[in-house]
């Protein structure tokens, strides 16, 4: 059986991309492709380079080295159902969250069935697969507008058969992180964490494996969203540690009350302020001592000392003018975003 190959691909437009399976995958990511039809060979040149630093990933198949494979998979019928508004609505009922009406549009596309599941699976790593072989062959001195217009058509394609995968695995992203909503974190947040985590299920997805998408799906964004609630505790902890420590009050029954997130976000770009008012050694001092902004620890003193060039005595004496000024600055402050 022919097969396709980096050294063997042509740059002209493949037959298959002529079926009427992709008419509406065409006539919607069309307008969406870069005109570089009158591009010099300088500008060609420039484009190939950014092309070939881009990487593209895909679940390889066996079967996608026949180059009668493209005509096959476009010459099923995919037959997916219309979005329908009565979905959307039903899911924001059932979400027990107060949410506005429009998010339910997110919702309206119906479930897929197994077989629309694979095939759009396999759709869309074959035209990723395309583009890579496509890639592999750029060379920046001899540039093809052919090639790069091939690609960014693969691609494109791809990204459409990705979305409707996405779109019909919405309504598992609201019943999950749903139950995961709390006074310090908001559907809103969750759901967008749910969503980026969901596309990247679907790159990762092997179709070929022989089990459903949903199940994959549940675990990665169950997972995501259980991170993203431990890691907000976290650095809120690490925010009334900080505050403790410039003998700011932070009593019990405060550090139990339903802070907002939005005034969460107001304290830290206050803290933010304050910090950027020390001199560099004592910004990255405390940043390091409570493990604010990159810092995912603490730092010794020992350590600190040994990254500066100094004595662990004068790390100390840093940090302790560090903190008297914090202390000073927080006594000018109202921090009304701590009152309940």
């Amino acid at each position: 059986m022919p097969t396709l190959t980096a050294s063997t691909v042509p740059a002209r437009r493949p037959a298959w991309l002529n079926c009427s399976e992709l008419d509406q995958a065409m006539a919607e990511v069309q307008p969406l492709l870069t005109d570089i039809t009158n591009e010099d060979h300088a500008t060609l040149r420039k484009l190939t380079k950014r092309r070939l630093r881009q990487e593209i990933d895909f679940i390889s198949n066996e079967k996608f080295t026949s180059v009668r494979e493209g005509k096959r998979i476009f010459s099923q019928s995919l037959g997916l159902a219309p979005r329908e508004t009565a979905l959307g609505i039903a899911t924001i009922r059932r979400s027990g969250v107060d949410l506005p009406i429009h998010l339910g549009r997110l919702c309206e596309a119906p479930l897929l069935k197994p077989e629309q599941e694979k095939m759009l699976f396999e759709r869309m790593n074959y035209l990723l697969q395309q583009a890579a072989i496509h890639r592999s062959v750029l060379n920046p001195e001899r540039p093809s507008r052919h090639r790069l217009e091939l690609i960014e058509l693969f691609v494109a394609l791809a990204d459409w058969h990705r979305d409707r995968i996405v779109e019909a695995n919405l309504r598992l992203v609201f019943s999950i992180v749903k139950k995961f909503v709390n006074p310090n974190n908001t559907f809103d947040d969750l759901l967008s964490d749910g969503i980026v985590a969901l596309i990247r299920a679907v790159e990762k997805f092997d179709f070929d494996r022989g089990f459903r998408f949903s199940t994959y799906a549940t675990q990665v964004v169950r997972r995501n969203s259980y991170r993203t609630v431990v890691l907000k505790q976290q650095e809120r902890q690490k925010v009334q540690g900080g505050l403790q420590d410039m003998d700011i009050d932070v009593s019990e029954e405060e550090r139990s009350s339903a802070i907002s997130e939005k005034r969460w976000h107001e304290l830290r770009s206050r803290l933010s302020v304050m910090l950027g008012d020390l001199d560099r050694r004592e910004k990255f001092i405390i940043r390091a001592r409570f493990s604010l902004g990159p810092h995912r620890k603490v730092h010794t003193l020992q350590s600190l000392a040994d990254r500066l060039g100094v004595s662990k005595e004068r790390v100390r004496q840093l940090e302790r003018r560090a903190m008297d000024k914090l202390r000073a600055m927080a006594g000018d402050v109202q921090l009304a975003e701590l009152e309940a």
